[in-house]
């Protein structure tokens, strides 16, 4: 990376100095840790407002999370709670075995920091407690599957971006509620395969995106085949079509569908080439983090 890339992907990751200055950093002890997230309210929320848990990937941060994931101007828009969450050692534990990071070493509880991270927004805002949504990217969008299969009755809905359904942990996968699920899988990502097996480096494993799917369609009884429809092709440059894969009819109201963006590596889409293309594949512009809000807004639990 050029030092006037590095200068323009580090501008990326800082929002505006006027949202900037409202995200409050805020602490709690869990498990008797002390945990971090950061936490921005838009004047445009409402009471109770939606909550969107947004988890940074890998060796990330939750400061830079704000910015790469784009949501801040989109709560403003929308006028939801945006809350970022930290990683202790930059890694979430999610349900890979093996010793390639602290979390995951020390079998952190990962799913129970965030939990207590909702419940203490709810204390100081009111938040809508049958619209509370997890996204994230890489580690965190298997955090994401985690939290959703463990702890289903919080969490409405999930949009996992780029990273899938830990191996070991989906023998054990039974969520007791139904929750909504849109999975945006890149089918050239280098690091986390497409079709499952090894992440990158020797970083545990996953099992297919497919076989997640299935899994996800059974436990929210959704019957037959999925609806499938290629997406309009809105930057023929990027090399990427996105095919949309919908499960409707499931259990509870809720509603699968799969964001399969052929030619697309390990990126947020519409987001930033944030390392050569050769280490994380191309960046899909044909959709953008707006498509994760709109789904969102569309699956509150009925309960």
């Amino acid at each position: 990376m050029t030092a006037r890339n590095l200068a323009l992907f580090v501008a990326f990751l800082v929002p505006s100095p006027a949202r900037a200055a409202r995200v409050a950093v805020k602490t709690i002890e869990v498990g008797g840790l002390k945990r971090e997230y950061r936490l921005y309210v838009p004047d445009s929320t409402k009471s109770p407002a939606p909550l969107i848990v947004a988890l940074h990937g890998g060796g990330a941060t939750a400061r830079g999370m704000v910015g790469f994931s784009r949501l801040l101007p989109l709560a403003d828009r929308a006028g939801f709670i945006a809350a970022v969450p930290a990683a202790g050692s930059r890694n979430w534990s999610e349900g890979r075995e093996g010793d390639f990071s602290g979390a995951h070493r020390e079998r952190r509880d990962d799913a129970g920091f965030i939990v207590a991270m909702v419940d203490a927004i709810h204390r100081e805002h009111p938040v809508d407690r049958d619209r509370v949504y997890a996204t994230g990217i890489s580690n965190g969008a298997f955090l994401s599957h985690y939290l959703a299969a463990t702890r289903a009755g919080i969490f409405a809905a999930i949009a996992p971006v780029v990273g899938g359904m830990a191996d070991p942990f989906h023998k054990s996968f039974a969520p007791v509620e139904p929750v909504s699920v849109l999975v945006i899988q890149g089918t050239e990502d280098p690091l986390v395969p497409y079709g499952g097996g090894a992440v990158a480096r020797g970083r545990g494993k996953l099992i297919p995106t497919d076989e997640t799917l299935r899994l996800w369609a059974t436990a929210d009884r959704c019957g037959g085949e999925p609806k499938a429809e290629t997406l309009p092709d809105l930057d023929p440059q990027d090399r990427c079509r996105v095919h949309r894969f919908t499960w409707s009819g499931c259990r509870g109201g809720t509603e699968l569908v799969l964001l399969k963006m052929e030619g697309a590596g390990h990126t947020w889409p519409g987001g930033s080439q944030y390392l050569p293309k050769r280490i994380i594949g191309r960046v899909c512009r044909d959709i953008d983090a707006s498509v994760i809000w709109e789904f969102f807004k569309a699956h509150p639990k009925k309960r």
